[in-house]
């Protein structure tokens, strides 16, 4: 009877595994369109564009957690990704106004794409467990934050492109530590973990924007 019992909290386990790993990439694939949409379809000045990132900070660090269990939680989540997609537009924009700034968009976001699906997919093949990497990542993380914060006030190029370069390469990790969490049951809500696999997308994409925009000639 114990082992049955073990054999049935196993697969009730994994069910419920499987499902919040189903319903985070729908409403993930669902909010990605969304933000994508709005960033493409709202013009905004460069002040409300900052507007919208604050609010959408606010909305997942004080509004999220209150609503994370419910459905609500996910119109929250879109209001959070629409925001952050009015976030981007004036930066998209403008890349796509100058010459070969379509291409610049266009490959950022192919390789954005290819970064997630390739590292979401080896997560999901292998099922290690990749919490190990959360300390490292947070110190990682603290890092970047100082490092660009101080480069408001030092406008440093060079800096700028580590900045962009230690994010990718967070953001790459943080996309193998988030999936580790859902396959290994670390994360049993999909609303949180989707907006984890969102802002791990969206800086993504933003920093790998701006390296390729420098080494294409783009930001000159």
């Amino acid at each position: 009877m114990d082992n049955y019992g073990q054999v049935v909290t196993g697969r009730e386990s994994a069910l419920a595994t499987n499902k919040v790993l189903r319903n985070t990439y729908i409403l993930l694939s669902m909010s990605l369109i969304f933000s994508a949409a709005v960033s493409m379809a709202v013009g905004i000045s460069q002040g409300m564009a900052l507007v919208s990132m604050i609010a959408a900070i606010v909305l997942v660090w004080f509004v999220l957690p209150k609503f994370e269990n419910s459905a609500a939680g996910i119109a929250v989540v879109f209001a959070f990704t629409g925001l952050m997609g009015l976030s981007i537009g004036p930066m998209l924009a403008y890349y796509l106004a100058i010459p070969g700034g379509s291409n610049i968009v266009m490959t950022a976001l192919g390789g954005t794409g290819v970064i997630f699906l390739g590292l979401s997919g080896y997560a999901l093949t292998t099922k290690k467990d990749f919490s190990f990497m959360g300390g490292f990542l947070f110190v990682g993380l603290m890092v970047v934050f100082g490092a660009a914060l101080l480069n408001i006030f030092l406008s440093i190029p060079a800096l700028s492109l580590a900045v962009s370069g230690g994010v990718i390469l967070l953001m790459s990790g943080l996309i193998l530590f988030d999936t580790s969490r859902i396959i290994n049951g670390g994360e049993t809500n999909y609303i949180r973990a989707t907006v984890g696999l969102y802002l791990n997308i969206h800086n993504l994409f933003v920093h790998l924007l701006h390296l390729l925009s420098v080494f294409t000639g783009g930001d000159d």
